[in-house]
């Protein structure tokens, strides 16, 4: 019984053949330090991989014959695995952070939600800031830009808007990311304007 086709992406993480799942006649060997010992029956190669206490893996099905090499593969697998969360790691993560508001914020309001924002902009994160006009409110948008402008300008010693306040339907949205930092400066700074 052959096993069903799989997608591209299945077949990607689908782990290599090895040992007795081989079942081509004949295979390009690769010993255990790299060298190259040709093509062999595949009954040879198993033969000295269990000779050596090792694993007989097919690192590359799709050549003619198959290339296979003689490893440890719990070893070669965790060293794969510590390398990949080694580079996750390595990478920075940005995520989007909003804050809200509406035109008649009070005044607590929006120093609360402006520590907010400080926040997300010093952790690294991007800040998306949304202004949603209801009812009657949306008469007034020169207000709603009032309040963006002002978020923006509060924010520009730490961010910088990748995308200035514009109005999308019954919202002003404005995008603002961290500032490129200019020196080695060290910790937080306190974020109080006033």
């Amino acid at each position: 019984m052959s096993p069903k086709p799989q997608s591209r992406k299945n077949q990607r993480e689908r782990p290599p053949r090895m040992n007795r799942n081989i079942r081509v006649p004949e295979v390009r060997l690769t010993g255990v330090k790299g060298e190259q010992i040709g093509v062999v029956q595949t009954r040879q190669a198993q033969r000295m991989a269990d000779d050596a206490g090792l694993d007989l893996v097919e690192i590359a099905p799709t050549a003619r014959p198959p290339v296979c090499r003689i490893m440890d593969y719990g070893k070669y697998k965790y060293e794969q695995d510590k390398k990949r969360k080694e580079a996750k790691k390595s990478q920075s993560q940005t995520k989007v952070k909003e804050v809200k508001f509406h035109v008649n914020v009070g005044d607590h309001d929006y120093e609360t939600k402006l520590r907010h924002a400080r926040e997300f902009i010093e952790d690294g994160n991007r800040v998306k800031g949304s202004l949603y006009f209801r009812g009657r409110e949306n008469a007034h948008r020169d207000l709603g830009f009032d309040v963006m402008n002002r978020f923006v300008e509060d924010l520009s010693d730490i961010g910088t808007p990748e995308q200035k306040p514009r109005l999308m339907g019954r919202q002003i949205i404005t995008l603002i990311v961290p500032a490129k930092k200019k020196g080695g400066g060290k910790g937080r700074e306190s974020g109080k304007g006033e």
